[in-house]
């Protein structure tokens, strides 16, 4: 009875994990490939699961041909297709891949989007899980909402991020093969693929988020799982459209983080009061967050993960050196239990104007942080360690340069959104 489970169980995830279930969801959704003619066994000659080499980022992806790339067009652009083209319609156009990154120089191959509202909803549900969305989400969060909620967001975000990107150069699952599979981003392709952490991040931040005001803020429970749910699912949803991930993968992901959520729940409290009082908190949280860093830096070879996982350590390491700053100089501003459960206040149009103000201007303070720290960073640690600065992206897939410029610049990035801009506020009679 075991051993048939078991068999049944092992041949369900074989079916999840095969990279012709992603292109059957992606063909349902508009999306199709150009892919040039290639003989069949050529085809179907990577295996799709187990142990896989990972993509290389070098020059074009996904076997598209110099010309294909080099077409003078943008990555994301969306130009309609001549009419005369087989199978085209009005509605459809031809696009390249969202992004490209300019470490790997990965720039993908040309397909064509007949259904461009899905085109859009899972862009918009993939760019929940990027970097830009977090620089937006976290500050807003923290300066015009509940700045505990959002502190202890950051916590869970950047250790779950951690777990995930680690586990992957452990596993070591390659993408989703392609073709059949169509890389409508390619930003990530360098990268193992299992789990998905975009799915982790997608299903971490909202359910934490739902953890963490059900019971503080005034809103029923129904609502609040709904958007969690309803948050999680597209960003799931979007990483299998993207070509990014089998459904095993994203499914993977998704019970993961639960996991994960349930072991970080009961200490999160525990965890933000050390980091306000703990005698030691600085030091425990540079070597913490460094340390781990240099755990997921020995795993593999290069690829982005790596500086993911150190820009997500380093942003948490940064928020928590706010945290004990914040309090040892009695900044902070939670609000008195006796005060909960909070409601949202009425709108007025100078909170309004006083939140659209402290929002544009800290995220302007952390955008030109980052900038400065990113121009400063790379010449100096390319000097320290006796390296050319003028090939940027080879002295950024060594760890010695890689893992300090991650850490200098985005824990500078957190310290300032979490104790910067909150002391520009208070100059400027915005708190």
């Amino acid at each position: 009875m075991a051993d048939d489970f078991g068999t049944r169980f092992v041949r369900m995830c074989n079916n999840l994990q095969d990279p012709s279930l992603v292109a059957r969801f992606q063909n349902l959704c508009g999306v199709k490939g150009t892919f040039p003619d290639r003989a069949p066994a050529e085809q179907s000659a990577e295996p799709h699961r187990g142990l896989r080499r990972r993509a290389q980022g070098a020059g074009l992806g996904n076997g598209a041909a110099a010309g294909d790339a080099l077409n003078g067009k943008q990555p994301g652009d969306l130009t309609a297709e001549p009419g005369g083209a087989e199978g085209a319609d009005e509605d459809t156009v031809r696009s390249k891949p969202l992004r490209r990154n300019s470490l790997t120089g990965d720039v993908g191959q040309e397909f064509l989007i007949h259904n461009k509202f899905l085109f859009y909803l899972f862009t918009f549900g993939t760019e929940l899980g990027n970097e830009m969305f977090f620089i937006i989400f976290f500050p807003f969060l923290f300066w015009n909402v509940d700045a505990l909620v959002s502190r202890r967001l950051i916590v869970v975000w950047a250790w779950n991020l951690f777990v995930g990107q680690s586990t992957k150069d452990m596993v070591r699952w390659s993408r989703p093969a392609s073709p059949p599979v169509v890389k409508v981003e390619v930003f990530y392709n360098s990268e193992y693929s299992m789990p998905s952490t975009h799915a982790m991040t997608g299903t971490a931040i909202p359910f934490c988020l739902f953890m963490l005001t059900y019971g503080r803020w005034e809103y029923s429970f129904l609502f609040g799982l709904t958007v969690a749910l309803s948050w999680s699912i597209l960003v799931c949803v979007s990483r299998v459209y993207m070509g990014m991930h089998s459904v095993l993968e994203v499914i993977t992901g998704f019970l993961y983080t639960l996991l994960i959520l349930a072991v970080f729940q009961p200490l999160l409290e525990k965890i933000d009061t050390f980091y306000m009082m703990g005698d030691y908190a600085p030091l425990v949280i540079v070597v913490s967050h460094v340390g781990f860093g240099l755990v997921a830096f020995s795993l593999d070879s290069w690829s982005t993960s790596r500086g993911d996982t150190a820009q997500a350590l380093g942003t948490g390491a940064g928020a928590a050196l706010g945290t004990y700053v914040n309090y040892q100089l009695g900044l902070m501003a939670d609000p008195a239990l006796s005060s909960l459960p909070l409601a949202m206040p009425a709108l007025s149009a100078a909170l309004v104007v006083r939140s659209v103000l402290r929002f544009f201007i800290g995220v302007a303070v952390i955008l030109v942080t980052r900038t400065a720290m990113k121009a400063v960073t790379i010449p100096f640690l390319c000097q320290v360690c006796g390296l050319p600065a003028d090939d940027v992206r080879q002295a950024r897939q060594l760890m010695r340069v890689e893992l300090p410029y991650r850490y200098i610049v985005y824990t500078v990035v957190g310290f300032s959104c979490v104790c910067v801009s909150p002391l520009l506020f208070s100059l400027l009679n915005l708190a």
